[in-house]
This record gives structure tokens, C-alpha cells and sequence, in this order.
């Protein structure tokens, strides 16, 4: 049994002459990472691995959710600016030793997956988090595996 664990970046702000890559997160950004990466952490939500978006403000929320969590992370530009498949190629690349991931990553590309996946149809806020169960002892069996739903947290929706 594996866990996947998507969370779309923390709210950014748009400096002037800043790239969308370069955008850093906002206030209002970085106090909602480290509220959910603590609510995660306090519900024994379990992480084994994070992979995140090189963009500034993805990779800055990956930062404060390892504030928490404190593990190994790793950055994959295919999760910037995904596509569905872009998703999978990140998953078919997961060593199998790791049983729980979160990937950190965009809208739209972020909530199109997670509703690929799921049937409960939602849009991820900045900072939302989705956690799916998926039936597979393999990453490799991804695609033809069973996926369920565990949880969906939004930042406005709870309490640290």
C-alpha cells in the first residue's frame, strides 16, 4: 500500500518584474505551510519522501513542510506547470522503499490530476493538501491501481 500525498503551493505574491517561476511565497503563504505542515504532522499523517516544483514559491512551501517533517527532498521540473502525465512520470520514477510522498505543485495542473484520480471532485486552494490511498506495493503499478481518497485539508477549514 502506498500514499500520495499532492499539495498545491502556499499563496505567492507577484512582485513587480518577477517571473512566475521566481514568485515568492506571501505572508499570508508561508504562516499557511507551517500551519499545515504542523496540522499534518499532529494528525500522524505520514510522509516518507517530498518532491516539489524547482519554482520559488512551490519549492518554498516544500521547505516549511521539511521544517516539520524533516526529511530528504528532491525538486522535478515536470512538476511545473504539469500536465496529468507529467504526475505519473514523477510517480513511475519513486524509489518503491518509500511509502508515503508529497508532491508539491501548481493549479491547474494539480487539481486535474487529483480529480483524475479521485472521484470526489474538488480545486485545490493555495495550500490545500490531498492525501490518496493507492493499492499497489509497486509505483510502477500506479495507473492500474485502485486510488482512495483519505483526506482533503484546506487552510481556512482548520485549526493548529
Amino acid at each position: 500500500m502506498k500514499q500520495l500525498i499532492l499539495v498545491r503551493h502556499a499563496k505567492s505574491d507577484w512582485p513587480e518584474e518577477t517571473s512566475d517561476f521566481e514568485r515568492p511565497l506571501a505572508d499570508t503563504g508561508l504562516q499557511d505551510a507551517l500551519k499545515m505542515s504542523k496540522f499534518l504532522k499532529n494528525h500522524n499523517i505520514a510522509i516518507d519522501y517530498l518532491v516539489s516544483s524547482p519554482a520559488v514559491r512551490a519549492l518554498n512551501t516544500c521547505k516549511i513542510f521539511n521544517q516539520t517533517y524533516h526529511l530528504k527532498f528532491g525538486t522535478d521540473e515536470k512538476l511545473y506547470n504539469p500536465s496529468e502525465n507529467n504526475f505519473q512520470s514523477v510517480i513511475y520514477d519513486l524509489n518503491d522503499e518509500l511509502n508515503s510522498v508529497a508532491f508539491f505543485s501548481h493549479n491547474n495542473g494539480i487539481s486535474n490530476f487529483a480529480n483524475s484520480i479521485s472521484e470526489d471532485i474538488f480545486h485545490f486552494p493555495t495550500c490545500g493538501v490531498a492525501g490518496f490511498q493507492i493499492e499497489c506495493d509497486s509505483w510502477s503499478q500506479f495507473d492500474g491501481a485502485n486510488k482512495k481518497l483519505l483526506f482533503f485539508y484546506e487552510p481556512a477549514k482548520i485549526k493548529v
